[in-house]
């Protein structure tokens, strides 16, 4: 998929009974009652054009008189009024129509002249009313209720006064935090024990021998006879796990990991890891459709563009991925690079020796690289010896100055990270001249055990920075879910580096969350953290270009929101300013589709009123 072409959804906007409940709010008719005096402006309209024009010059003069007025009584929702206000502005261009190839003011010319629009669902109707009630001032949150000042205080008495605020504050946010579980309490090791002793007894194993890596790359389990002697499976898993198997899709954890999932699937405490790597039915169907053509279509992010050299992938200046080992000791569903892998620990996945000299030649002939993320796959899945080859083989070349080690095998088989190893890595650094680094992907404080942060300690103890990139998806996205990976990263040494919006991919769309609720996390649950614990950068990765930053909106335009309620986005290449680059226009998930299926793992979707106001 090219740069500039538009990523589609598959899924249609609410299908499930919690849908059409929530659905019940958002509809044509509230739409029209809120929105009146929009509706009376495009009504009064001679042409579409004109309508046009009329609305936004309306949607600039709402801005500016709510921003002329001097009392301030709109507190918060002034802010909304502005963003909401952008967004107006934003859809209400020509070129929006062209690159999404849907008319937000042609929607509202039909409503305004009694069209029924029958393809305009509750999601498009929860949109428009949220921009209408914003863009007055009008804004339903959380915090709506306008609050009475206080007596003004100030010096020694105001702090007080604040400070007692502030620890109110946290302990909301505490309580908010302890309803999810992590692997370091006691309960959860006291589980996951017995869970291990019975492992061991079905493999007929040792803890020695559950404790060396080699014995448990040697134990993955590939299929769902080989999972179900070590995990309780529920039916639908069972079938998944089948059917990718038949079909030779990308499938296999380890028995570490295993002994990290719950005897209890439905009480969804270990949900996130069990999406990890239990595929969806959906995605089985879709990988299995593209069985023969999986690289034309789920190479998102158009490595075979940006690869001037088997395996080398360059989108950055100073910077280049090499990938010598195409396979990993456990494979994640929603893998970037799952169209490249087979199965896990695949016979025949390191890289020739001839296509190894050629990556590093190309390496040791630009100087303008100066740091090298080794990745894959995972590169700890190979043995010590040819790994530390080519990390050596980097090394010396003089103008790299960073080597950057991308691996998950601190979170699926944490083991790897022996003494010998570490001790290795520690050697390659040459404090002032060059450095090493681990970037790993811990995605749920219930991956976080004694075991990981012991390899982590390892590698800390010689000098060796441990990044973390998260890849925010629906299974880790409730309030203060992520808040609480963060907080614990930083206690076990490992600092957050990363938030990835999960890939517009077709084949993992039920993963993706919309970029609202990562607008809204980051912006209301990071905000309250310590300052080393909320570090990291939320990012949108953007086929054949690399990171758009989501934190600054200059980096993205709103262009439409369709029928279904998606909105649509054109998101900014990061050489705008430097050379002349075409935009990537992506479809987001509906936000009503996102709430409906928080509602449905036990969420109260009013907790999240704010979303509908993050562009």
């Amino acid at each position: 998929m090219a740069a500039g072409m538009i990523s589609r959804p598959i899924r249609a906007w609410g299908t499930t009974d919690m849908t059409t409940r929530i659905a019940e709010r958002y509809t044509r008719e509230r739409f029209l009652a809120v929105s009146s005096r929009i509706m009376e402006i495009v009504r009064a309209a001679g042409t579409v054009e004109e309508a046009r024009h009329a609305l936004f010059t309306h949607v600039s003069d709402e801005h500016y008189e709510r921003f002329s007025e001097t009392t301030l009584s709109f507190g918060s929702r002034l802010y909304i009024v502005r963003d909401c206000a952008r967004a107006w502005r934003a859809m209400l261009t020509p070129i929006s129509d062209q690159k999404a190839g849907f008319s937000n003011i042609q929607a509202l010319w039909d409503l305004a002249r009694g069209s029924a629009r029958p393809d305009l669902g509750p999601g498009f109707y929860g949109e428009m009313i949220h921009l209408a009630l914003g863009l007055e001032g009008k804004a339903v949150t959380l915090h709506s209720e306008e609050v009475e000042s206080p007596v003004k205080l100030s010096g020694r008495e105001a702090a007080m006064v604040r400070s007692a605020e502030l620890d109110r504050l946290w302990g909301h946010v505490e309580e908010l935090m302890s309803r999810y579980g992590d692997g370091l309490g006691k309960e959860e090791r006291r589980r996951r024990a017995g869970r291990r002793r019975r492992i061991l007894k079905a493999l007929g194993a040792t803890a020695a021998q559950f404790a060396d890596w080699h014995w448990q790359v040697k134990h993955i389990a590939r299929n769902e006879e080989e999972l179900g002697r070590m995990v309780n499976l529920l039916p639908a898993e069972r079938e998944a796990i089948r059917k990718a198997a038949a079909g030779r899709l990308p499938f296999g954890v380890t028995p570490y990991y295993a002994s990290l999932l719950d005897d209890d699937a439905e009480a969804g405490c270990d949900r996130a890891l069990r999406a990890q790597v239990i595929p969806p039915p959906e995605y089985v169907d879709r990988m299995l459709e593209h069985r023969g053509d999986r690289e034309c279509a789920f190479d998102f992010m158009l490595e075979r563009d940006t690869s001037p050299v088997d395996l080398v992938t360059r989108r950055y200046p100073a910077i280049a991925i090499l990938k010598p080992y195409n396979t990993c000791p456990q494979i994640c569903v929603y893998c970037q690079r799952n169209w490249e892998i087979d199965e896990a620990m695949a016979p025949g996945a390191m890289a020739s020796v001839a296509e190894i000299d050629a990556a590093i030649d190309f390496i040791a002939r630009h100087p303008a690289l100066r740091e090298i993320l080794v990745t894959g796959g995972d590169p700890l899945g190979m043995a010590d010896r040819p790994l530390l080859g080519i990390l050596e083989r980097l090394a010396a070349i003089p103008h790299i100055e960073v080597i950057r080690i991308g691996t998950r095998t601190p979170v699926t088989v944490p083991m790897r990270i022996t003494p010998q190893l570490a001790s290795a890595l520690g050697r390659l650094r040459d404090p002032g001249r060059r450095e090493v680094c681990v970037v790993t992907h811990v995605e749920h404080p219930y991956e976080i055990t004694p075991e990981l942060v012991a390899a982590v300690d390892r590698l800390k103890r010689r000098g060796i920075s441990v990044f973390n990139q998260q890849v925010y998806t629906f299974f880790v996205s409730r309030r203060f879910e992520t808040a609480k990976l963060r907080m614990m990263l930083r206690r076990s040494g490992i600092d957050p580096y990363y938030t990835f919006m999960a890939k517009g991919k077709e084949e993992t769309n039920d993963y993706r969350v919309p970029l609202a609720r990562l607008l809204q996390e980051q912006k209301e649950e990071a905000r309250l953290l310590p300052g080393s614990r909320r570090t990291d950068e939320m990012v949108y990765n953007v086929p054949g270009l690399g990171k758009n930053y989501l934190r600054a909106m200059q980096h993205r335009d709103l262009l439409a929101i369709l029928p279904d309620g998606s909105r649509v986005y054109d998101f900014h290449p990061w050489e705008k300013g430097i050379s002349d680059r075409a935009s990537y226009v992506g479809h987001d998930i509906p936000l009503l589709d996102y709430l409906s299926r928080l509602e449905e793992v036990g969420e109260n979707a009013d907790d999240y009123e704010s979303i509908w106001y993050y562009y």
